[in-house]
């Protein structure tokens, strides 16, 4: 369970997150539908694109219309990157939406199914973040809004100490809206992840001593390696567990165990012994200087 952000929480996770590019807009703090519905407590966080471009639209998602009145979201972020904040409360942006989409991001799931039937109010236990974008194929995201985007997201997990598959898109959560947003949410969540194995000053840019000491060769042995246990995880009879923070000892260890299992299955990414020991030397290194440091 997970009481949601404040307002004044919010400003600041997004400060410290390095989202600068900020509007405040007038009465958002206390702008939202609390008086028609249930806000709360939250357990994911949804991003939706705009399905048009251009001025107005950030005062679109604050005042909606007659029959959906705004906020219609939480955040709006332009194209330029920039970061309106609309709304904080409950706000008509998720609707109605499947069970077991909701059950996904609620147990923190690496795979999101397809959406079943709209059963639940979306609106009550999910954030909402609109992206100004057509929607129309072939329409990219700019890498400035594109990044800030994986920030809000991080930001929002990283308060509440939630990992990236709390995040969902609308077309996760029901079938009516099947291309909103129209980009890999896959993609998208493993790169809030990396985020989020950083600190939340962290830039992509930035490197380690330890990490621009690998060679072009290690860092694909490492990267096939990855791949090779994700394939492993994949097809476990246990589902992938993501640590809490909670002493889930049991439960950590029935996945190590499930690990252990596959972990013969390795052999596919062609590694020789002796790559596969230099390889596990150099992780153990890295790993070993971060906790000295």
């Amino acid at each position: 369970m997970a009481a949601p952000i404040t307002a004044d929480q919010w400003v600041a996770a997004l400060r410290a997150e390095g989202v600068t590019d900020i509007v405040e807009m007038p009465g958002w703090r206390t702008h939202n539908r609390n008086g028609v519905g249930a806000w709360g407590d939250v357990h994911a966080t949804m991003v939706h694109h705009t399905a048009g471009e251009g001025s107005g639209l950030a005062d679109w998602c604050y005042n909606g219309n007659s029959d959906l009145p705004g906020p219609l979201c939480h955040d709006f972020l332009a194209r330029t990157g920039r970061l309106y904040l609309v709304g904080n409360g409950r706000a008509n942006h998720a609707g109605k939406v499947a069970r077991n989409a909701y059950e996904a991001v609620l147990n923190e799931q690496s795979v999101h199914p397809a959406p079943g039937p709209d059963e639940l109010d979306g609106n009550a236990v999910s954030y909402g973040m609109e992206c100004e974008n057509s929607g129309e194929a072939g329409r990219d995201w700019p890498k400035a809004q594109y990044d800030v985007a994986v920030r809000v997201q991080a930001a929002r997990c990283r308060f509440h100490g939630w990992s990236a598959n709390s995040i969902w898109a609308h077309k996760e959560s029901t079938t009516r809206k099947p291309l909103d947003p129209r980009i890999d949410m896959d993609q998208f969540r493993r790169d809030v992840a990396e985020r989020l194995a950083h600190s939340a000053s962290w830039n992509p840019t930035d490197s380690t001593p330890e990490e621009e000491d690998m060679t072009p060769e290690e860092r694909k042995l490492l990267t096939d390696t990855a791949a090779a246990v994700k394939r492993i995880e994949a097809g476990m009879t246990v589902k992938p567990w993501t640590y809490k923070g909670k002493g889930e000892t049991r439960d950590a260890y029935a996945h190590l165990l499930d690990i252990g299992r596959g972990v013969k299955g390795l052999s596919a990414t062609g590694l020789t012994p002796a790559q596969s020991d230099a390889l596990a030397k150099k992780v153990a290194d890295i790993i070993a200087a971060r906790l000295q440091a």
